[in-house]
């Protein structure tokens, strides 16, 4: 394993040399050295230098307000001017000397927006104002220049026809957006100054004077929203906006366009993208299911709420993006397994216009079409919406398959004042298809005498159906008590109706022909509430910087109906199948409720030792009680847990886009039931340690290689004991191993060619067990999986807008079961896409499964083999205006 490792790193480090990072370093290097103000950031301060700490909660409030202590300090952009150039317009931001600024941009149609963080738009007068210019040029509809909160400054430049090239930098004068139109610019430019009708947010500095002359440049970190495979941030690893450089753990983020660019609408789509991921379902099927470094993991979440089994199907209309954080992640979410965290991030209002609509057509009578709506509802958008509806209806190649989805998801934004937004959100989704169940192991990857068994068959019956329907609602508050404090609020309900009937495998006879199967009926009721507050907070001891976050969780999960009937049904013959035929009585009723309430008390520290020495340390701890009552026995039983679960974490950045860090973290998941002893069972619980590298090759391009040691313990195995009933009660004794290193790579190499690729060697294994030989290895999780996603898109000439993406995607041998009875072969996969951008408009193709090769995407067990997707085609247009 070692030997491994070290291999692997090489392979890293050469791979970094392959991409030209030493001149990129060394040029970080010479910037950093030479700096007028600024230490090395190698430079690690002693302990008798360090700035005495606050001694008192006055002080310790007060430190963003005045002082040494102060750890954020709001630019104050002084002024803003507009003036016309040969190629179009420049906008001037005038800021102060010695500044920095963080600059986020993104493209919607015709709107270029860049939000300025860390600034403020103040001029002379003291009061805050809105600059605007309306058709400053030919080709410039508009352009505004606004804050968004206490310390955002938001520029939107809108194109009349097409997206206004700008291009930014920054001098003298301050950070200068140069607006590049097809007319030169002859017109004058006007300025319009409104005074806004909102309060002075109460801890603003007193204005001051910009400077004449600026001896050191603003340092610029800009960063591309739209068109990008690279994104800089998430939030699901700490709840907090934080560049993924200084998280030490590994985060993969599947951004909108690689959705775009490979045309995904399931979530085993989505994750093919995630290294270490393996789906445990079909993928022509909307339902999902995956395990992450080898252990199945429920863990999903929706903007950062837990949505339980809520998400059990998504469709992408409404989706912006995924984010996956691998490991356990209980000190923020709660109870999920230790694999991953799963966190689908929705589409958000824009304060400009937006209006798209979407349709695609493809093999096996796919159908989908979607609109996306968007724009401000009042003059001063301070109040917005987005809409996002779509319908989609397809064939499969299994027979008789079919799956139906409807969505509709308004979202409405509320910028109450300059530190107060409010966003209230809906969706609802209709779900319904027929229920894939897989085929078994004999006849599909281990020999059978009767033959091959078909890959199309269907086990199930033909008026088989599983139908969801998903009603959300619920509302995000935000309130900035000031530039170094948020109190976020959020609150989420989702009503959940699930209803089935259909067949199943139970056994496949000795003759390996006929397939037993049980059917059943059923239908579940379950309300989803949750309810969470942080508070975060920037402050100082010292010269040591804290972000700080404390929050309570509370939700409830409550069944108000969980009931059905079941039975058997006839035998099936897999290779001369009869559907239709009489059920036998369906005799084993089953009706129960239950309700439960779990409370998460999380606080976590993100210190700043140095600018390149930083620690995070979390802790939470969480207590749930379960109540099952069989309505048919009129029995009840009760279970309480409780578990804390903490993480520690270090980074240290030698050089600025090197990160090297190491980890410690937790989960926990309950066990129901009692042992033999009438003892209540512990959690299982996930105990992960994790080192790696992250690099910023480029300003566009990242890399991650993490190791991991992840041990899962406190699993249920039989009771073997003597002197107990044999099969009827559990012993906690199980424990499961996995041990990995994952490399990702996203980003782009070149002007217009971008990169999405990864590797993954998990090696997961059962340690212990009563029943199960140590040593077997986990089902469903290859030893090696590789996959790789590129895209070009010309970026000149009279082709401009025509790009071409390919992908390869490799998953090796894995077992099938946790007996290790039998193994699921390796494949490789190869998809292609060609598309086309003109101003508004879009077209693209997708390839799937190009060669058509035949192979077995998932398996459950030797009765649940699921065959991947041949061949497919799918033609998309898609239009903005």
């Amino acid at each position: 394993m070692l030997k491994l490792w070290q291999r692997s790193l090489c392979f890293f480090v050469g791979l970094v040399s392959v991409f030209g990072v030493p001149p990129a370093l060394a040029e970080v290097v010479n910037q950093v050295s030479t700096a007028s103000n600024e230490s090395p950031i190698t430079t690690i301060r002693c302990v008798r230098d360090l700035q005495r700490p606050a001694m008192t909660v006055k002080e310790w409030l007060s430190q963003g307000e005045s002082g040494n202590n102060q750890p954020v300090e709001i630019v104050q952009v002084t002024g803003v001017k507009a003036n016309p150039t040969d190629k179009g317009v420049e906008v001037i931001l005038e800021t102060p000397q010695g500044t920095q600024l963080q600059v986020t941009n993104r493209s919607t149609g015709n709107n270029f927006i860049a939000d300025v963080s860390g600034g403020q738009l103040r001029l002379p007068s003291g009061e805050a104002f809105t600059f605007g210019s309306e058709k400053p040029v030919e080709g410039i509809t508009e352009i505004t220049v606004t804050n968004i909160d206490a310390n955002t400054v938001r520029v939107t430049v809108v194109g009349e026809k097409a997206l206004p090239t700008v291009e930014l930098f920054d001098d003298n004068a301050g950070l200068v957006f140069g607006v590049t139109t097809t007319a030169t610019a002859t017109q004058s430019l006007q300025r319009l100054q409104t005074p806004q009708a909102e309060e002075k947010p109460a801890n603003q500095t007193p204005q001051q004077q910009p400077s004449t002359q600026q001896d050191e440049p603003i340092e610029l970190v800009v960063t591309g929203e739209q068109d990008v495979y690279r994104v800089p941030n998430a939030s699901i690893a700490t709840r907090t906006d934080t560049p993924l450089r200084d998280i030490p753990q590994s985060i993969q983020v599947v951004p909108q366009q690689v959705l775009k660019d490979q045309q995904v609408n399931t979530v085993n789509e989505a994750l093919r993208n995630v290294t270490g991921v393996s789906p445990t379902q079909q993928s022509d099927r909307n339902y999902f299911s995956f395990t992450a470094r080898g252990f199945e993991s429920g863990a999903i979440i929706r903007n950062g709420l837990p949505s339980g089994a809520s998400d059990s199907s998504i469709e992408f209309s409404n989706v912006e993006r995924i984010e996956f954080l691998s490991g356990p992640a209980s000190v923020l979410f709660g109870q999920g397994g230790p694999g991953g965290t799963l966190n689908v991030i929705t589409k958000q209002p824009l304060r400009d216009p937006f209006y798209a609509i979407e349709a695609t057509v493809g093999s096996y009578d796919y159908y989908r079409g979607a609109v996306d709506l968007s724009g401000p509802l009042n003059d001063s958008k301070t109040v917005s919406y987005r809409l996002n509806a779509s319908y989609l209806d397809k064939q499969g190649f299994t027979d008789f398959f079919y799956d139906r989805v409807f969505l509709i998801a308004p979202v409405i934004r509320w910028e109450i004042s300059p530190k107060t937004n409010f966003t209230l959100e809906a969706d609802y989704t209709n779900a319904k298809n027929l229920p894939l169940y897989g085929l078994p192991a004999v006849g599909t990857v281990l020999p059978n005498p009767n033959g091959e068994i078909p890959r199309n068959r269907n086990i199930n019956e033909p008026d088989a159906y599983q139908e969801t329907k998903t009603a959300r609602v619920g509302y995000r508050l935000e309130h900035q008590f000031s530039d170094n404090w948020l109190l976020r609020n959020a609150f989420q309900v989702a009503f959940v109706r699930d209803d089935a009937q259909g067949a199943s495998a139970s056994e496949l006879e000795p003759d390996n022909r006929i397939l037993d199967r049980g059917y059943g009926i059923s239908k579940n009721d379950v309300n989803y509430y949750n309810l969470t507050t942080d508070i975060i907070g920037k402050f100082s001891t010292g010269s040591i910087k804290h972000q700080l976050l404390f929050g309570v969780d509370l939700s409830r999960s409550d069944t108000i109906d969980s009931s059905g009937v079941s039975g058997s049904a006839p035998s099936l013959d897999l290779f001369n199948p009869v559907y239709g035929q009489p059920l036998d009585p369906l005799d084993q009723e089953f009706s129960s409720t239950s309700v439960t309430d779990a409370l998460g008390v999380y606080v976590q520290d993100q210190v700043t030792l140095t600018d390149n020495l930083k620690l995070l340390l979390g802790g939470r701890f969480d207590i749930t009680t379960s109540t099952s009552r069989d309505e048919l026995a009129n029995t009840e039983s009760s279970q309480a847990d409780d578990a804390f679960t903490p993480r520690v974490g270090i980074v240290y950045q030698p050089i600025k886009p090197i990160s090297l860090y190491a980890s410690y973290s937790r989960s926990f998941t309950p066990n129901s039931g009692t042992d033999f002893e009438s003892n209540l069972f512990q959690p299982e619980r996930g105990t992960q340690y994790e080192v790696g590298i992250k690099a910023d090759i480029s300003d566009k391009l990242s890399a991650t290689l993490a190791f991991y040691d992840l041990t899962k313990s406190n699993i249920l195995t039989k009771d073997t004991r003597p002197d107990i009933p044999p099969g009827e009660f559990s012993i906690q004794i199980g424990e499961q191993r996995s041990r990995g290193i994952e490399l990702n790579l996203a980003g782009e190499i070149l002007p217009g060619w971008n990169i999405f690729a990864g590797y993954a060697y998990t090696d997961a294994r059962i340690t212990e067990d009563n029943t199960l030989p140590v040593g077997n290895q986990l089902y469903n999780t290859p030893e090696n999986a590789f996959n790789l996603w590129t895209s070009y898109e010309i970026q000149k000439g009279s082709m401009q807008g025509l790009g071409f993406g390919v992908g390869f995607f490799f998953v090796g041998d894995r077992q099938g079961d946790l007996e290790n009875t039998f193994k699921v072969p390796s494949y490789v996969t190869t998809d292609a896409a060609i598309f086309y951008k003109r101003g508004q408009l879009r077209t693209q193709i997708n390839f799937k499964n190009l060669f058509n090769v035949d192979y077995f995407e998932a398996t459950r067990d030797n009765l649940r083999v699921f065959p991947g997707q041949p061949f497919t085609v799918q033609g998309t247009i898609s239009w903005e205006f």
